[in-house]
């Protein structure tokens, strides 16, 4: 289970490595063909170029999620509140097996 964890996490990061530098190149080309030729700027580098990307973020994005949060959040808690304990007890015991960690052990009950 670990293993697929770390091979998830790596893959993961492939990715949003190959998008930061992806999004740096756009950014930088766009600005250095528009940017110089309309406005009479300089031209940037791919750095400063992802600072940029960083600080539109920060100015009009915020660090969290956008439009009020993620919709499934909301969704989740209604279903949540409108489950018996046996269904909630039952949904957090396959969550557990699915996220790698193991389940809970098994409580006897006596009679």
């Amino acid at each position: 289970m670990r293993g697929k964890r770390i091979v998830r996490v790596l893959k993961i990061a492939a990715i949003v490595t190959v998008a930061f530098t992806v999004f740096g190149f756009v950014v930088t080309h766009l600005w250095n063909y528009l940017m110089p030729v309309l406005f009479g700027l300089r031209p940037i580098t791919f750095w400063q170029a992802v600072g940029l990307i960083v600080l539109g973020r920060l100015l009009f994005g915020g660090l969290g999620p956008r439009f009020g949060g993620a919709p499934w959040r909301r969704h989740m808690r209604e279903r949540w509140e409108q489950m018996t304990p046996e269904e909630r007890e039952k949904f957090r015991g396959g969550m557990r097996g699915r996220c790698g960690h193991s389940p809970a052990p098994a409580t006897e009950t006596k009679p």
